[in-house]
Formats: C-alpha cells, structure tokens, sequence
C-alpha cells in the first residue's frame, strides 16, 4: 500500500454517474402517492426544490473549477472558513453517509420480498441480506477506483430504465383525464408550495458525490462543473417527467391511496409490469448505497492527506481506493445494521437517521457561502447564484425541523474534541495533500 497519488481513471460519465445515481434512489418510488394530495400543485414544489438545487449544483460547479484536491464539501468548507470548519463538515458528512449505509441497506432488502415471499417475516434472513450487500459494494470500492465507477455507471443506466418506460407509457398511452386537480386539498396555495418543496428537496440530496473524487478525475476542474449541472439537469427532468406520467396513467382517487404508485403505473404492462419496477427499486437502491460506500472512502481519506486525521485512512491500494477508511465505514455501518434489528435499538437508529437527515444539508449551505465569499467582489452574478444556493439550504435545514436540526448539530459538535486530538498530534497523522 502506498500514500502516493493514485492515477486518474475517472472521467465525465464516472463523475455523472456518481450525481445522478446518488440522487436517484428508492424514494423517488414512493413520491408521486406522497404528493398526490396536492394535485397538480406538486409539480411548484418539483420546480422550486430543482431550482434550488440547480443554484446548489452550480455553486459547487464554480467551487469544483478552481480546485483539484479530493474532498468536495471539506475542501470547499477548509479552504473558505480554516481547518476547524472544514474537519466539522468532513466530520458531520462522513456521520451523515454512514448512518445512511444501514437505512439504505433496509430499504433494499424491504423491495426483496416481491421477489423472495420468505423474507418477509424473517429479521435474521433480513438482517443478513443487508450486511451482504453492504459487503458486496464495499468489496467493488476497495478493488479500486475503475472498478467502483463502472458499476456505478452500470446501476445508474440499469435504474433509469423503468423511470424511462414509465415515462414513455405515461406520454403515449396515458389519459388526461386522470390528471388530479390542480389544489384538492383546498390549502392556501404558499403553503401547499412549501409543503411539496420541502417533500421533495430530499430526492436531489447527494448530487455533491460527483465533486469528491477530484484528485482522481481527468481534468478536474472542467470535468466535475459540468458533470453536476448536467446531472442536476437530467435528474430535474426525470423527476418532473415521471411524475406527470404517473398521473397520467393512474388516476388521481387510486394514487392518493397507493403504497407503490410506480407499481401501479406499471400494470400498463401486464403482470410482469410491477416486477419490473420492483427490480428498477432494487436498482436504483444497490446504486445509491455504491455510491454511499465510495463518500465513506473519499471524506475520510481528503481529511487525513490535510493531516487532520489518522495516515492510514489516507493511505491507498493499487486500485487507488483508501481501503481502512471502506473497511472502517462499511464496519461501523454494518453494526448499525445489526442494532437496527436488534429488538429494543429501533428508536436509537431513528435518532441517528434523524441526526443525518439535517447533517447532511449543513455542508451545501456552508459550500453555498464559501461560494458567496469568493465571488462577492468579483462576479456579481456568481454571488447571486451563490446567495439563491444558500438561502435554499438554510430552508431545507429549517424545514426539516427544530428536533432533526438540533440532533444534527449536536452529531456535528462531536467532532470537536476529535479535532483538538488531531491537531495534538498532527505531525503524527500529517500526509502531504
């Protein structure tokens, strides 16, 4: 194993891949029925949420094009605001995708039963199926760096298929009759805005994974910018067009009660049309978890080449993958696994859930204003976008709630005291960025 630069296999699509995939996950399947009370209102909550994070992804397009260093939200938070700020957000991001790792793993073996009945009332048979996946992706990612980007691009093609036949089913045989009205539940129109902005913001998290791996990307600082907006692009567009396909082929009274409103569009198809998005779930989860398990190398492995974490979490295989900081998160994500189905541990693993929800947004705000800073004085229409990205993180942050905002600050206060250890002994954690 060696601290040496790894080479640069990583390209536009690698990088894309990463964007869309990490965005596109199982949630997206369950939407159309969560926003189905409020008709065709929804689609204002879908264009105020993409806007948003369309301002997100162009801030960290503008931070991606002057920098070439591995990290994404650390580097951009270290760079602005001294390394205190920046090992907090690399600190609070890690927590946040770690966490993650076990609830995605859940969400995936809960689609398992369309297609194994057995597991469905089998916690161990359940419990060991999430611990494989999580092992399976952690041991593409520490193959190394090609390895884990071709299944990402792999997963992210395989999961836009269903979302793509849905859409084109939607578009050519659907009835425009189904569509629900516009507001039906008579809500003043601002807040049913709101309302949807905030149940959709969720499905465009996680578009900043395609900035992480720079130091491993061709061309860094033109290749990243335009791999986030046009993943940002592509993934706004998906949502909207399946959204109204959806509406379009299941009419508004069913998809108000559906539990799999995708499902139910799919029967267009036939028997095997609820299968299909069954396995396009399945997909679009497998996907996302490899791209989680990739952040959970990357974070880690930029902190200690600043010298603000232990060596060996920088340290690489041939593959150029940071095998202990895989090893270590895939670890402590499995034991999270196991306590969630452990009798007793739910209500412990919702805390931790809820402490990633708000953990999570905390670096594209602070990102949002390291862009605000730079561009103040210089570009104008930069800082502007800049101040959009901001303003729509904090309501994200806001909007998710007084009790998720204050587990989240306190995950992320904990990482202070491991701050002061690191600084104490940097020179013996020091690798040279």
């Amino acid at each position: 194993m060696n601290a040496s630069p790894p080479p640069k296999p990583l390209g536009f699509w690698s990088c894309w891949a990463l964007t869309v995939g990490c965005m596109i996950g199982s949630g997206v399947f369950t939407l159309p029925a969560v926003l189905a009370p409020y008709g065709l209102m929804s689609f204002g909550g879908w264009l105020i949420s993409g806007a948003g994070s369309i301002a997100l992804a162009l801030a960290f397009a503008r931070l991606a094009s002057r920098t070439a260093r591995t990290g994404g939200p650390y580097v951009y938070a270290q760079e602005a605001f001294g390394d205190f700020t920046g090992f907090l957000i690399a600190w609070g991001y890690w927590c946040s995708y770690v966490i993650s790792i076990p609830a995605v793993a859940i969400a995936f073996v809960g689609y398992l039963p369309v297609f194994f009945p057995a597991l469905a009332d089998n916690p161990i048979g359940q419990a060991l199926a999430g611990l494989a996946l999580i092992w399976v992706f952690t041991f593409i990612n520490v193959r190394g760096l090609r390895e884990a980007s071709f299944v990402q691009i792999l997963m992210t093609v395989l999961k836009l298929a269903p979302l793509a036949a849905i859409i084109g089913a939607g578009f050519f045989v659907g009835h425009a009759v189904n569509l629900p009205a516009p507001n039906p539940s008579d809500g003043a129109p601002l807040s049913v805005l709101a309302a949807t902005a905030l149940l959709t913001l969720w499905a465009f998290t996680g578009f900043e994974v395609g900035a992480l791996p720079a130091a491993s990307v061709k061309n860094a600082e033109r290749t990243i910018p335009r791999a986030l907006v046009v993943g940002m692009v592509t993934v706004t567009l998906i949502y909207l067009a399946a959204s109204l396909a959806v509406m379009l082929l299941v009419p508004a009274a069913d998809l108000v009660r559906s539990t799999a409103p995708f499902a139910d569009a799919a029967r267009i198809f036939g028997a095997w049309g609820p299968l299909l998005i069954g396995a396009g779930a399945l997909v679009a989860t497998a996907g996302t978890l490899n791209g989680m398990i990739f952040v959970c190398g990357q974070t880690p492995m930029a902190v200690a080449l600043a010298g603000m974490a232990p060596r060996a979490l920088a340290l690489t295989n041939a593959g150029g993958a940071p095998t202990t900081a895989l090893l270590l998160s895939s670890l402590l994500g499995s034991a999270l696994l196991v306590l969630n189905y452990s009798r007793g541990l739910v209500g412990a693993f919702t805390f931790l859930l809820m402490m990633s929800t708000a953990t999570v947004l905390v670096p594209y705000l602070v990102s949002a204003l390291a862009e605000l800073r730079h561009s103040w004085k210089s570009a104008r229409a930069w800082a502007l976008i800049a101040l959009l990205a901001a303003a729509y993180s904090l309501f994200a942050i806001i909007g998710s709630g007084l009790e998720v905002l204050a587990w989240g600050a306190l995950l992320t206060l904990l990482g202070a005291p491991l701050y002061l250890l690191t600084r104490r002994g940097k020179g013996l954690a020091g690798v040279a960025p």
